[in-house]
């Protein structure tokens, strides 16, 4: 073969070598991109499922069951004598006991042994009761068999020689060592109380009268200080006086029949006789009573094992707060462990408490939350005496025969329960059952509300009102828009719309709280004519316009009709708020806020929902129009060609063509502009009053669940109630837009699917 013929042979192979070369890059890229972009979709189902299990890690602490384990069992030392009070200091390493014969022994919680021991300074006198003062500043007294009262304090000392600590107990008398005179006779059910300046004794006597006196301390001219008498009366109440309870503001007196199993409440006054409020019956003989920590709410057990809780409450048909009736209310009741309730205390800082019975049981419960914590089996006789240590990590618990045994206590988070968190608490000062969101105040007598339901309703209301403002704006532009429209103004249009995607929303969060706020509130008839006449406008022109003769309608360009509705809405707003003076003098009396409440009985905040529905809907649009717009678009010119063929209008083929083509990618739109508008921050943030309440009403403010996150969360103690439940408001807020999201990307894509290939 010649050189020529070889030449002819060989060149179609070689045109063909350099094309698969080509070929074969143009896979490995197709390749290498395919698995690059599947690997950052694994890596950010990765970096949600980390954030998922994160969050689970930090919540689940708050339904871990509450343990409780032996720390030390020993024969209490002591005299013999009945043990009139029991306690432990802060660290739970030294027990205090006061016995029947005044005296006072530290020892020991690990292996009992007496550390040191003292004597009340009461002489031959015998001690009849120890009753607390404030359990917080370690403040007791001691109810003497000749009617006098020693007032003493339990105090440690903590050292740290050779660097270890050492805690060294002792007696403190902060109204001298001398008691102090009350009765003739030994007091009964003895109760003292030392606030705001003033020294409260409260007690019974043998003739069922109950005994209350009063000393203030006056400074004299040349300093120093000795107590006066401020009050000092007796009565006798209807039934038989058996205990007495005077709240910590000695205010309300309860004096309870145990035999009978009543509870008289009265209102303390001063020098003047209490007065009788209401008498209750707790369903069965009383066995104890005390106060909770806080000093409002009253724990009650009877003889049949039921424990019952009790607080002053108003009346509902007291009409204000001058006119308030108030009453004893039993709250919620608890199934005991079985068996007659022996032994109850109280924690010092949580309304936690725990009872033993006289089979020997133990259990323990939380009252907000209305549960049963722990039960557990502590001797195989009657419990004589209960007791928690200040932070109720340790309890401690006496049999009838003086055995002692004390347990580590692991309960973090009794708060917490289903009810609790989303049903209706009755909280200590409130009148009835609500649904309440209190972390914190003032006082550390204060009950944590730890209620959830607030704070999603409050999510749903905002998103619900910003939808409401924001669905009919976007979708119905959208379908103008990519429908209607003249390409050359669409092109602008989309873009402008799609760059306020671009807006921080704290900008938005910033103008509605300090300018559309007053702004709405100041002009609310008018911001209500605008929103009630513009969509009634807008048509009313489009028809006014169609009837105009097509020598006028034709001068203007197809597609370029929306620009005329410029001055249209310009012009009705303004109208709107010229007549809505006018208006506000003639239907509302010059004033349509002080209107509603008087009339409708509904009030307005300033930082309202009607706010945070427009700013939040401004901040919604653009994703809901851009997406809407796209699917409108994207639905094949064949099918609107097709349908207008065989005779339908451009109206007809919109509604029965386009819009069911395109439903799915509305939906999307709607879906992910509703996962935005529920995990919005900023401007609910700033934009409404931060009002954790239980209202749908226009007018009111409201609290999210991640603004309420963002507020709290950096003044949270870190592995409290209150920092696991902000972790917890943001795990379900992270399902609920997940849900949403995920729900409109499936939409989203099965409308690619359906439609891609045609």
């Amino acid at each position: 073969m010649s050189p020529a013929a070889e030449t002819a042979v060989a060149s179609p192979a070689g045109a063909y070598a350099e094309p698969r070369v080509h070929l074969r890059w143009r896979y490995l890229k197709d390749l290498l991109a395919r698995n690059l972009v599947g690997i950052g979709g694994v890596a950010v189902l990765a970096a949600l499922l980390l954030i998922f299990v994160y969050l689970l890690t930090e919540v689940f602490p708050l339904f871990r069951p509450a343990v409780v384990e032996p720390r030390a069992q020993f024969r209490l030392p002591g005299d013999g004598q009945e043990t009139l009070y029991l306690t432990a200091e802060e660290q739970a390493e030294i027990g205090l006991r006061v016995s029947a014969g005044g005296e006072v022994m530290f020892f020991d919680l690990g292996d009992g042994t007496v550390r040191k021991q003292l004597r009340l300074p009461v002489g031959e006198r015998r001690v009849v009761q120890i009753a607390p003062i404030s359990m917080d500043q370690n403040t007791l007294a001691a109810g003497l068999s000749d009617g006098s009262v020693l007032v003493f304090k339990h105090a440690y000392t903590v050292t740290y020689p050779d660097d270890r600590r050492r805690i060294d107990p002792g007696l403190e008398f902060p109204y001298g060592e001398t008691p102090l005179p009350f009765m003739d006779e030994a007091p009964r059910s003895l109760t003292v109380r030392d606030e705001r300046g003033q020294l409260f004794f409260a007690a019974t006597d043998r003739r069922n009268r109950v005994r209350i006196k009063a000393l203030e301390a006056q400074t004299g001219l040349l300093g120093g200080s000795q107590l006066q008498v401020a009050a000092d009366l007796s009565f006798t109440p209807e039934l038989k006086a058996q205990q007495v309870l005077v709240n910590p503001l000695m205010d309300w007196l309860s004096v309870i029949d145990m035999e009978q199993g009543k509870i008289a409440f009265y209102h303390l006054r001063g020098a003047e006789p209490p007065e009788l409020l209401n008498t209750v019956e707790a369903g069965a003989p009383v066995q104890q009573a005390t106060y909770m920590a806080g000093g409002i709410s009253i724990l009650v057990t009877d003889q049949t094992g039921k424990i019952t809780q009790w607080f002053p409450a108003r009346r509902p048909e007291s009409a204000a707060d001058g006119d308030a009736i108030w009453y004893l209310a039993r709250v919620r009741g608890f199934e005991g462990p079985g068996g007659a309730v022996t032994a109850l205390a109280v924690e010092q800082r949580r309304r936690g408490f725990a009872v033993g019975t006289e089979s020997g049981r133990v259990a323990l419960y939380y009252s907000t939350s209305q549960r049963k914590v722990l039960e557990l089996d502590a001797f195989d006789e009657p419990v004589s005496v209960l007791a928690f240590e200040p932070r109720a990590h340790a309890l401690l618990a006496l049999s009838r025969s003086g055995s002692f045994r004390s347990f580590r206590v692991e309960n973090e988070h009794p708060e917490v329960s289903w009810s609790a968190l989303w049903g209706k608490i009755w909280y200590e000062s409130y009148d009835e059952p609500r649904q309440l969101w209190q972390s914190s105040a003032a006082s550390s007598d204060f009950e944590p509300k730890f209620s959830l339901a607030p704070l999603t309703l409050g999510t749903l209301k905002g998103a619900f009102y910003a939808m409401l403002f924001a669905i009919p704006l976007a979708v119905l532009g959208a379908i103008f828009t990519a429908n209607f429209m003249a390409p050359t103004m669409r092109q602008v249009v989309k873009p402008t719309v799609e760059i306020m995607q671009a807006l921080p929303t704290v900008v938005l969060g910033f103008l509605a709280g300090l300018w559309l706020a007053p702004f709405v509130e100041a002009h609310l008839p008018g911001v209500f004519l605008t929103l009630l006449l513009l969509p009634f406008s807008i048509p009313l022109v489009g028809y006014g316009w169609q009837r105009l003769p097509d020598a006028v309608r034709f001068r203007v360009p197809a597609g370029w009709e929306a620009a005329l509705l410029i001055p249209v809405v310009v012009g009705v707003v303004w109208c709107c708020f010229v007549l809505a003076k006018p208006m506000e003098e003639w239907l509302f009396g010059g004033n349509m806020q002080a209107w509603m409440d008087r009339e409708l009985g509904i009030g307005y905040d300033q930082r309202n929902s009607l706010v945070v529905g427009i700013a939040m809907g401004v901040a919604v649009i653009p994703s809901i129009f851009s997406i809407a717009e796209d699917a409108i678009f994207s639905v094949p010119k064949q099918l609107t060609l097709g349908s207008m063929a065989l005779g339908a209008t451009p109206w007809q083929t919109l509604m029965g063509v386009v819009l069911p083509t395109a439903s799915p990618g509305i939906f999307a739109a709607v879906m992910i502009g509703m996962g935005r508008a529920v995990g919005e921050t900023m401007i609910v943030l700033m934009a409404t009053g931060n009002t954790p309440v239980m209202d749908f009403s226009l007018f009111s403010g409201m609290r999210t669940l991640s603004a309420n996150v963002a507020v709290e969360m950096p003044e949270s103690e870190v592995g409290s109630t209150h920092f696991r439940l902000l972790f917890l408001a943001g795990l379900v807020l992270f399902l609920f837009t997940f849900a949403i999201n995920t729900v409109a990307e499936v939409v989203r894509q099965r409308l690619r699917e359906k439609y891609g290939h045609v």
